[in-house]
């Protein structure tokens, strides 16, 4: 284009190029540069805008810039122009697009620091609505022609009418490419060409040349690479395009028949991976020249392989490549590819079937599972011909190891063809009788492997009839009752899980009943068992729990019962993990709450109340002696059980519950032996009010949206107890019921009247404004002589501690965010106050106040807010409570990772302290001063390193394992200070 051509206006070009001097020109550095390019831009392009001056009145105004003999004079000049077609492009007409293209296609013959801002120009030009015909492809041809670095790949756009011209250009612009990021887009436009239907025509192989020659990617980026570019971007992006069109295969399947030849191991495993992901696309025509190659290759690396990666992907390739002859159409007249490779997989794996002793045994049978797994065709013809003699060979074989390998191999087959139910209908008898068979052996390896293959037999549907059910609950149950040995117990009740949620009914109606004669014959800890295994139904949830019960009720009288502490703990547990893990059903609710929860009300109550008579005997005995861990366990099980609305099972409970605490109504319990109005939250009965904590689970589990009955009758009852019994279990019982109750109750004088010292955290919790005076009044203790060291050690680990049982939203708690965070915040100043105007005496309660709090914080919070508090907690490393010192070097150790300046300027007393720790009585003391004596090794600390080395010396001859292993570390790590290499 000769730009002096345009015609313009004379005295708008002498002004149009008296500016563009001034910017080209004044720029005499980048800096310069960089400040005037967006001055000047937005010049021009207002002036485009509102219509002064044309874009073409501007190519001619900066000729003399664009003709310079300086290169780097006439980049600025084209990329002025570029900067100001940004943002002027919806404004060009068709002829000025068309004056652009061709003066930019001029320019791309021009120096090379004039190529970046023309390819700029030309990016914005493609932009145009107004773009004239053809001007696409030529700009096209014109970058493939004149630039020859990679970087043009940046601005190929679609150019789908360019056919095979297109691809031949972009394998030049792609061969020898290096740089990741320029691979990684190249990857993703050769991917769009095979994706997006752009005819290959006679550059297909050369397209893949340029792409797989990259292939297997060995690729590790640089250390702080900015870029972020891994090497599984990159594998990726090439998996995509080499598996992306069929017309590769005759490429690349070879190449990778090669490629697992290698001894690499990533060349292998990116290889299989390749070889699963392309025969995905392809059918059997595109593999059928390669299929002993590669079963050869996936054979070796199975039989041979000492990676797990590599086998698991060796299978999966073997897989899909079975999946892909299984899905092919055949004519009349083409060979049966699938038969043909199977033929290669049964010759060269089924003989070592027949060797159980032998190590091939399992990748052959592994082998011959994968391509069973691909299809139905596929597993029909593999287990005709292996599953008769692996059948044979059992009831041959005398060995119970050979027995209990040839099983295994079974029980894999008819696992990798569960989505083949009919597969296994020709065996279906021989199958059972050996499962049969291998459950009534007395090894138990053999029988838990039968078990096993049980359960996959009994997950095909229609694979087992009634009759064999019934027999194998026969089998079951036997080995229930009869097996001393765990390891079969526990498989024995998985395997009766598997079955009791496929086949309920004859679960419920064969062994369950088996089991509650069993129940007192001594066997109820294995029994018991069963309850926590598997995902069963409902139905048998109900049902088990239930005999459980109504075994206790009708054994037999006269005689005393014996249970051990295992026997009914385990009992309670199992009853636990029912609750966390059965259907939301209405059956379950009501045998939960009508059945099984009044059953524990009714043996802890007749616990108690024969302990009172002073007759105990049997289960009672051990619930009365055992009272803590039985009602904690029966506690659990009622907080699984939270999906409550006003007229729920739940709140019938709680309601009951309420009732029986208060009024003594003990019509809803099955025993009716039972006094009535029995006073349980009054007089000093221990065993009686010990039950408390049961009332706990009742009632302090449900929602803020359920009121409780007779709420505020209960709260004084409550308070009334907690103040005045005798007995620790009781009082702390009623606390925190009061405590989960008042949590939950709603604003208002009525909540306000309820305000006492022992809800200070129920109110703490949910921000309540009298938390703070309850709270003032645990400070003030710290200042009382007998209660001081009581109120700092146990009264602000509470408040600061996570509740296991009432408060916290398991329950229904309210509970807010950061609560320990505001409390620390708003009292922190009160703890310095209070210690520095304390006498000697009474300082260490302040100092174990303040542990206790710290210690909670969130380690975000104590890197904040130690360094304020540094001085204290070096007094509080000073004094004698062990406590205090674990707690302490607990808050220190996370601030010594990133330690303030605060702390370093304090080394010395820091130093001090812990070396003198390294002689306390307290084992977890010395461990966790030796653990802050390591962390301090990476401070400014040379001048103290041979004091401290020589201190060393004597934990490394501790007593304890732990402590010498604690102090070797920290001693190795100081002694690198100063050391060439070291710190």
């Amino acid at each position: 284009m000769n730009p002096v051509a345009l015609p313009l206006n004379y005295n708008l070009v002498q002004l149009l190029e008296l500016r563009a001097c001034v910017f080209l020109h004044c720029c005499s550095s980048s800096l310069h540069f960089t400040k005037l390019i967006c001055l000047f831009v937005c010049l021009f392009c207002s002036g485009v805008k509102d219509g002064k001056f044309t874009v073409l009145q501007l190519v001619e105004a900066l000729g003399s810039s664009l003709t310079s003999s300086q290169p780097h004079t006439r980049a600025r000049g084209v990329l002025l122009l570029s900067e100001v077609l940004q943002e002027c492009y919806r404004d060009l007409t068709e002829r000025e697009v068309e004056v652009l293209i061709a003066f930019y296609e001029n320019r791309l013959k021009d120096h090379y620091v004039v190529t970046p801002p023309v390819l700029k120009g030309l990016k914005e030009l493609t932009k145009c609505t107004n773009l004239p015909p053809g001007s696409a492809v030529s700009m096209l041809r014109s970058v493939f022609q004149d630039i020859h670095v990679q970087v043009r790949l940046s601005y190929c756009c679609t150019f789908k009418g360019l056919g095979a011209d297109f691809v031949f250009g972009f394998v030049q612009s792609m061969d020898g490419e290096r740089d990741p990021r320029n691979l990684l887009l190249a990857f993703q436009i050769a991917k769009n060409l095979i994706h997006r239907g752009y005819e290959l025509g006679k550059f297909t192989e050369e397209l893949f040349e340029v792409t797989s020659c990259y292939f297997p990617i060995d690729f590790s980026p640089p250390p702080n690479d900015p870029h972020g570019i891994t090497r599984e971007e990159l594998v990726q992006a090439l998996r995509a395009v080499l598996t992306g069109t069929p017309n590769f295969a005759e490429f690349l399947l070879p190449l990778l028949i090669e490629k697992l030849d290698s001894d690499v191991q990533s060349a292998k495993l990116d290889s299989l991976q390749t070889l699963a992901a392309c025969v995905s696309q392809y059918e059997h025509k595109h593999v059928a020249e390669f299929l002993q190659g590669l079963w050869t290759a996936v054979r070796r690396e199975v039989f041979q392989t000492s990676s797990e990666r590599i086998e698991s992907a060796g299978l999966a390739a073997l897989t899909a490549l079975t999946s892909c002859l299984s899905r092919s159409v055949l004519s009349s007249d083409s060979e049966d590819s699938l038969s043909t490779f199977l033929d290669f997989i049964l010759t060269d794996c089924k003989h070592h079937l027949c060797e159980p002793d032998l190590k091939l045994v399992w990748p052959s049978a592994k082998l011959l599972q994968a391509a069973c797994s691909a299809s139905t065709s596929a597993s029909h013809i593999i287990t005709a011909a292996v599953m008769p003699s692996l059948l044979e060979q059992y009831n041959n074989r005398a060995q119970c190891s050979h027995r209990r390998t040839l099983l295994e191999v079974v029980q894999r087959f008819i696992h990798s063809v569960k989505n083949y139910e009919s597969v296994f209908l020709a065996f279906r008898e021989s199958l059972c009788g050996v499962v049969f068979s291998a459950l009534s052996e007395n090894n138990s390896s053999l029988q838990i492997t039968a078990t096993s293959v049980l359960t996959s037999l009994a997950q095909q549907a229609g694979l087992l009839l009634e009759s064999d059910i019934e027999l194998a609950l026969d089998h079951l149950t036997r080995l229930l009752l009869i097996e001393e040995d765990d390891r079969v117990s526990l498989a024995v009740a998985e395997c009766a899980g598997a079955l009791a949620q496929l086949h309920p009914a004859l679960v419920i109606s064969k062994l369950i009943p088996r089991l509650k004669n069993e129940m007192y014959t001594g066997k109820l800890l294995k029994i018991s068992c069963i309850l926590g295994t598997g995902t069963h139904t409902s139905s048998v949830y109900v049902t088990w729990p239930s005999c459980l019960f109504r075994a206790h009720e009708s054994r037999p009288r006269g005689g005393d019962v014996s249970f051990s502490v295992d026997e009914v703990v385990l009992t309670c547990r199992s009853l636990q993990r029912i609750a966390e893990q059965v259907q939301d059903t209405e059956e379950a609710g009501r045998c939960f709450h009508n059945i099984i929860i009044p059953h524990l009300l009714s043996l802890a109550l007749q616990a108690a109340l024969q302990g009172e008579k002073g007759s105990v005997k049997g289960l009672t005995s051990f619930i009365l002696r055992h009272q803590n861990s039985f009602n904690l366990n029966l506690l659990s099980i009622t907080y699984e059980l939270t999906d409550f609305h006003p007229l729920s099972p739940e709140a019938t409970t709680a309601s009951r519950a309420v009732s029986l605490f208060l009024d003594g109504d003990v019509s809803f319990l099955p025993d009716n032996s039972f006094p009535s109005h029995m006073q349980l939250l009054k007089g000093d009965s221990w065993s009686l009010s010990r039950l408390v904590c049961l009332l706990m689970g009742s009632v302090c589990s449900l929602p803020r949206s359920v009121e409780v009955p007779q709420i505020d009758k209960l709260l004084s009852a409550l308070e009334e107890m907690s103040c005045t019994c005798s007995h620790p279990l009781s009082y702390t019982s009623a606390a925190k019921c009061f405590a989960g109750l008042v949590n939950k109750k709603p604003q208002g004088d009525s909540l306000d009247s309820c305000a006492c010292p022992q809800v200070s955290k129920a109110l703490l919790l949910r921000y309540h404004p009298l938390f703070t005076t309850l709270t003032d009044k645990l400070f003030s203790l710290l200042d009382d002589a007998g209660l001081g060291p009581m109120a700092a050690a146990d009264g602000f680990s509470l408040l600061m501690s996570d509740s296991t049982d009432v408060l916290n939203r398991a329950c229904h708690a309210d509970v807010r965010i950061m609560y320990r965070q505001r409390f620390f915040s708003e009292n922190k100043a009160k703890l310095v106050q209070g210690f520095n105007a304390a006498p000697q005496e009474k300082k260490p309660n302040y100092l174990k106040a303040l542990s206790n709090i710290v210690n909670k914080l969130p380690k975000q919070v104590q890197v904040t807010e130690l360094p304020a508090l540094l001085s204290l907690l070096l007094e509080a490393l000073s004094g004698p409570d062990q406590d205090i010192h674990l707690t302490t070097l607990s808050c220190l150790e996370p601030v010594l990772v990133n330690p303030p300046q605060v702390l370093i300027q304090q080394l010395e007393a820091l130093v001090n302290r812990l070396l003198a720790l390294l002689c306390s009585p307290a084992m977890s003391v010395r461990i966790a001063s030796l653990s802050c004596i390591s962390a301090l090794s990476y401070f400014p600390v040379l001048p103290f390193r041979a004091r401290v080395l020589r201190a060393l010396a004597k934990p490394l001859d501790d007593k304890k394992r732990l402590v010498r292993r604690e102090a070797v570390q920290a001693r190795a790590q100081w002694f690198l200070l100063g050391s060439p290499g070291g710190r």
